[in-house]
């Protein structure tokens, strides 16, 4: 039973949750998210923020608004990558069972953490690996950018024990909001630092569900405030190189199977042709996808102790375990 306060305790066979958000120069955003993840009917046992040595007040502003939040200031600006790599040793370092992982403009609804916790609990196949929410923009639209992949070829025993959790079996999750089994990060490994933004939560999700399910669950819910509706391909200009490049590096890894890498090479394509042709600087993003290729083919992601070493990333013996 929850304590007064709504919080869970640790002990007695409950699940010790982490929050994780990353930000960087998003404030306002970051703090109407604190309040949505302070108010759940299910209160994370800890919060960790990762600033990206954001240059708008954050830190202080956490540290007057919520002082039990845990803020982790990072002298450098490492992506969304490097911080929830940062932020999951932490969290794996301070004992979690669980992570939930969100963006720092994301607002939960208020069951949304107790949705994924019961989603999890009633899978009959066992815990699954992660959890996901269900992401809307701010007119209750489904968010095109923050949709899980819905997993190919799922078994028939697979959909239904997904269905009787309430949910929907999946291949790929964002980290707009996720709950995460902590021992299966533990034997996976953490996301890719290096990815910095971009693709790093799909090689990451996909990496952690090869052999493990994953489950979409639509009582879940939350809202992703971001500026425009619409997917990361509109027009993305320079930033395009990382799309290339962290894609280019989860197909050459071994979080698909070489089946799924013709389907998602194929809708990787497809997608590509789409942001050229709506594109309204076409060299830039040439210069973009040239520069993608080279690194994508010729490099591979360095690991994450050497990538974060100025960050002290190294808390957990196996936080970088290869894949």
């Amino acid at each position: 039973m929850p304590r007064s306060d709504g919080r869970y305790p640790a002990a007695g066979g409950q699940p010790l949750v982490i929050a994780v958000i990353v930000t960087y120069n998003r404030r306002d955003l970051l703090l109407e998210s604190l309040a949505a993840v302070h108010a759940q009917q299910r209160v994370p046992d800890s919060v960790i923020v990762v600033d990206n040595a954001s240059a708008d007040g954050t830190a202080s502003a956490i540290r007057a608004a919520f002082p039990a939040v845990h803020v982790a200031e990072l002298g450098a600006n490492y992506g969304g990558a490097g911080g929830f790599a940062y932020g999951m040793a932490r969290a794996l370092a301070d004992g979690a069972t669980l992570i939930w992982l969100m963006d720092d403009d994301t607002v939960p609804e208020p069951g949304a953490l107790e949705a994924l916790l019961q989603a999890r609990e009633a899978y009959p196949g066992g815990p699954p690996a992660l959890v996901a929410s269900s992401v809307q923009w701010t007119d209750g639209r489904a968010h095109p950018m923050n949709t899980p992949r819905a997993k190919p070829f799922a078994a028939r025993g697979q959909r239904e024990a997904a269905a009787a959790a309430g949910c929907i079996p999946i291949r790929s999750a964002s980290f707009v909001s996720i709950l995460v089994d902590a021992d299966q990060c533990r034997r996976s490994g953490l996301p890719k630092a290096d990815f910095f933004l971009w693709n790093d939560d799909f090689e990451f999700t996909t990496r952690l569900l090869r052999s493990s399910p994953g489950l979409l669950c639509p009582a879940s819910v939350v809202v992703h405030k971001t500026r425009t509706f619409g997917s990361t391909d509109v027009d993305p200009g320079d930033r395009f190189f990382y799309e290339v490049r962290n894609k280019l590096w989860t197909l050459r890894t071994g979080s698909l199977r070489l089946p799924e890498r013709v389907l998602y090479g194929g809708a990787t394509l497809r997608r590509w042709l789409r942001t050229y042709a709506a594109s309204s600087d076409r060299g830039r993003l040439r210069s973009a996808l040239g520069r993608g290729l080279a690194a994508g083919l010729r490099t591979r992601p360095r690991p994450n102790e050497q990538v974060l070493a100025a960050a002290g990333l190294a808390t957990v013996e196996d936080a970088d375990r290869p894949a």
